[in-house]
Order: C-alpha cells, then structure tokens, then sequence
C-alpha cells in the first residue's frame, strides 16, 4: 500500500468535505442547519471518497478497497481531530466526546470504507481475476 499518496488524497477529500460542510451553514434550507450540513457531507463524501479511490488506484491495484476506505478515514479523523475539533467544534460549545460519539461521525465513517470497497469491487478487484 501506498500510504503517503493515500494520505494526501485523504487529506484533500477532508478538505473539501470540511469546506462543503462550513459552507451549507450559508445556505439555509432546512430548519435545522446542522442536520442540513450533516446531510450535505454525507451525500458529498460519495463522490469525494470515490474519486479519491479513483485517484489512488490510479498507481496501485493491489491494496484492498477496505485498506484504502480506512486510510482515508483515519485521515480525515486525524485531521478532524487537529483542527476541525478545536477551531470549529469548541469555539461554538462542542467537544471532543460531543464530536467523536455522534452517530453521523461513524456513519460517515462507515461510507468511507463503503464506497472505497465498493470502488475496489467495481473497478478493481474484477480486473484482476
């Protein structure tokens, strides 16, 4: 596995998935906007993880989607924990507890590792065989 490239593809599909979420807080259509930005980064996280997939396999085909799913998210969840935590969660009365138990964390964590094994199945793992 190519670790250094999965993480710098896992470091922008946090990025934007962190710049998507920020910005729906913007564009109020639900009532409750932060059920409204949790909605938005879950169905972008779909396109963003399997294009960071697509990205990776572009160099590697023989690491496993689910390696590549949970490289990405670890990233992102350090980083969540780096930044995202501290700079926009505590400031406006969050904490870490509040933020790593919330069901929609590991949801999206579980699309995470979904859809870059779903990438591996579709585009990868048939190739091989």
């Amino acid at each position: 596995m190519k670790h250094l490239r999965a993480i710098i593809i896992g470091v922008i599909i946090w990025f934007i998935g962190v710049n998507i979420y920020n910005l729906s807080f913007y564009i109020s259509i639900l009532e409750d906007v932060q059920q409204q930005a949790n909605m938005l980064l879950f169905i972008a996280v779909m396109p963003l993880v399997w294009f960071g997939a697509k990205q990776y396999y572009k160099k590697d085909t023989n690491t496993h989607g689910y390696w590549v799913g949970q490289s990405f998210f670890l990233t992102a969840t350090a980083l969540d924990a780096l930044i995202t935590v501290p700079f926009f969660v505590i400031p406006n009365g969050g904490s870490y507890y509040q933020f790593f138990t919330d069901i929609g964390f590991w949801i999206i964590g579980f699309e995470f590792l979904i859809i870059a094994v779903l990438f591996w199945y579709i585009k990868v793992g048939n190739k091989k065989t």
